[in-house]
């Protein structure tokens, strides 16, 4: 499972990575508001530890904005505010669970098992974006009556570029995110996928087309 990270505190939050890659979790980790909420959206991840006081966005108002969104991810706040007032508000937000600073390891992984265990209560199958659809569960991308099947890495830049609606995606996120931080692919990889995917698209006769930002990475956009 993958375990998003957003926490200022560098040190802290690298140390949360390691007790997730220890208990055997993929997890990887952001270090402000606004880099945590676009993450978040991508909907590569299976549960994500929020810190509530962040640069940019605070965690309170990322919860708030996924939840808007329809954006079902498990939420464990962490935050070293212990006021009764401060966890009401963070549940409020949208959060499943909230967990004060300083924690020991074993209490945060065995938050993190019960958020992952429950995560079926509330299901969101599948990403629109303009005239396309991404199933969740089956894979395939359709576009009205037309559907094709991503495969397994497909998948995983489509459902980045989806998610991130008409922001521009870089190619080292999606290196980072789909092929992991330690892997030795190149933006060789990233560009070959971006060309299968245009096939796939041209293919279900969607409007739907993947821009290329020279320099920059890539976006959705619809054309009429």
């Amino acid at each position: 499972m993958n375990i998003l990270v957003v926490e200022d505190e560098r040190n802290l939050a690298d140390a949360i990575v390691r007790i997730m890659q220890d208990g055997n979790y993929n997890a990887e980790a952001v270090y402000d508001g606004h880099s945590g909420l676009s993450s978040a959206k991508s909907g590569l991840y299976d549960a994500i530890i929020l810190d509530v006081m962040l640069p940019g966005i605070s965690g309170f108002e990322i919860v708030h904005e996924l939840r808007k969104e329809g954006n079902a991810t498990p939420v464990l706040l962490l935050t070293a505010r212990t006021s009764t007032t401060d966890k009401v508000e963070g549940l409020d937000s949208g959060a499943d669970d909230y967990m004060t600073k300083p924690f020991e390891a074993p209490e945060l992984l065995a938050r993190v098992r019960a958020l992952t265990r429950r995560r079926g209560d509330v299901v969101i199958d599948e990403v629109k974006f303009a005239d396309i659809v991404l199933d969740l569960t089956t894979h395939d991308l359709s576009c009205g009556e037309k559907k094709v099947h991503l495969s397994g890495k497909e998948f995983d830049v489509m459902s980045m570029l989806m998610s991130s609606s008409s922001r521009v995606v870089s190619k080292q996120d999606l290196l980072t995110r789909v092929w992991g931080a330690d892997s030795e692919a190149s933006e060789n990889s990233v560009e070959a996928y971006i060309s299968f995917l245009r096939k796939k698209l041209s293919h279900i006769d969607s409007r739907v087309q993947i821009t290329t930002l020279r320099m920059l990475g890539y976006r959705l956009e619809m054309f009429e």
